[in-house]
């Protein structure tokens, strides 16, 4: 069975669920607001889909964890002071000392940005985040699960990009990465030259180390680059998501439709926005029976650039490599419902389904968000206003058809 042929009237029922979606989203903006990683707001929001979904599903829980939601993005600050702290110790002729800080901050973006590291959380507070889980089981014995995933949090304002859109959040970002590696390389030329712990720098060195004050400003930006007192409202990134999910058991539910083996979850998941530590905190705790079937993870993430719509194979600033089976399976699913999604790759950053896909379950992601991009992302701008219902509605009715085709055929490299 296809999709379009599990109800009557599909259009308008695929119709009824994408007004339904939209309606939770505003509802959670208007009466809960932006919820930061970590945050009650955040733990309001996941307590109200609990609400949700034990209308749709057979059994929902509520599980906490342990997390520092502000080490994620600290590493930028972190990197802006060790910064500034080499070039004072480049001119006090220290450039041993000026190296080891430069290096600290590679480390940092390293380990935090790159790789997604928990790296820097000991050293921050610890609070207690939490993801929802709504299943819907089926009428015979498991064989097979799918789930469907969305995170809950909002970020922190990015302030780069408030103010200039992404040609400043591009600019001031590269500005201050090319500082820090043209500090490495002069640090280590100064150590060449003049020593590790003294010897004044002369000729040419002495004008290759002036350079570096024309860093100065870069490093400094960088410093207020997160606004840790200004959450924004996430409307689109992430609550489609979340909330498509949560639609599909809806779908389900009040169409009293159940398969025979295919167990269908919905996870709302937290802390995204501070390094996946939601959804690497559900497969880590779930990890035994999440193996032991085939079991593919669709996370959603901002669903709403139409012509951007994509499937992310390659994730986690390129370095994560999603399952070709899951891909095949979005990929298949949107062409039956009229939509050839192509391959991209998260060039900055990274989805929930990089930390599946790392923790070895299959995984990938459907978004739909401008790639460079939008004045929206990360700011006050994310609100209710500029949802894109037609958006919602194919990323729902995509949702559905490889719902329907997983169940019919499992996971596999090729659909028919």
């Amino acid at each position: 069975m296809k999709a379009v042929d599990s109800v009557k009237n599909y259009p308008s029922t695929l119709r009824m669920y994408t007004n339904y979606t939209t309606r939770e989203i505003k509802k959670v903006c208007k009466t809960i607001g932006p919820r930061a990683s970590g945050s009650e707001k955040e733990r309001e929001a996941q307590m109200h889909f609990k609400g949700e979904m034990e209308t749709c599903a057979d059994n929902v829980v509520v599980e906490d964890f342990k997390t520092h939601p502000v080490a994620f993005m600290a590493w930028v600050v972190i990197d802006g002071i060790a910064l500034l702290l080499a070039v004072l110790f480049s001119f006090l002729d220290m450039p041993a000392i000026s190296l080891g800080l430069t290096i600290l901050a590679l480390v940092c973006l390293f380990a935090e940005f790159l790789m997604y590291w928990e790296f820097l959380d000991p050293f921050f507070p610890k609070k207690t985040s939490c993801n929802c889980i709504g299943t819907r089981a089926p009428t015979g014995e498991v064989k097979q699960r799918i789930i469907f995933s969305g995170h809950t949090d909002s970020a922190w304002e990015w302030r780069f990009m408030h103010l200039g859109g992404h040609a400043l959040f591009f600019g001031g970002s590269g500005y201050a990465i090319v500082g820090l590696l043209y500090m490495l390389v002069i640090s280590i030329l100064q150590i060449v030259k003049c020593g590790p712990i003294g010897g004044e720098a002369t000729g040419v060195m002495e004008i290759l180390r002036y350079i570096e004050l024309g860093f100065v400003p870069g490093f400094i930006l960088i410093m207020f680059f997160s606004n840790f007192h200004h959450p924004v409202t996430g409307a689109n990134d992430n609550l489609t998501g979340a909330v498509t999910s949560i639609a599909v058991l809806k779908y389900l539910a009040d169409n009293n439709i159940r398969f025979e083996h295919t167990e269908v979850v919905a996870a709302t998941v937290g802390c995204e926005e501070s390094g996946l530590r939601g959804s690497r905190a559900y497969v880590k705790q779930h990890k035994d029976e999440l193996t032991q079937i085939p079991t593919v993870f669709f996370c959603m993430d901002t669903l709403r650039d139409y012509d951007d719509m994509a499937i992310y194979s390659r994730d986690m600033t390129g370095t994560v490599k999603n399952d070709p089976r899951v891909c095949a399976l979005m990929k298949k699913a949107g062409a039956d419902c009229g939509v050839d999604l192509p391959y991209h790759s998260v060039y900055l950053g990274a989805s929930d389904a990089a930390a599946v896909t790392k923790l070895g379950v299959p995984a990938a992601t459907l978004a739909a968000m401008e790639p460079t991009g939008p004045r929206y992302y990360h700011t006050r701008l994310d609100t209710e206003e500029l949802l894109v219902p037609k958006t919602i509605e194919k990323s729902l009715d995509i949702c559905l058809n490889a719902l329907f085709l997983f169940d019919e055929q499992g996971l596999k490299e090729n659909y028919d």
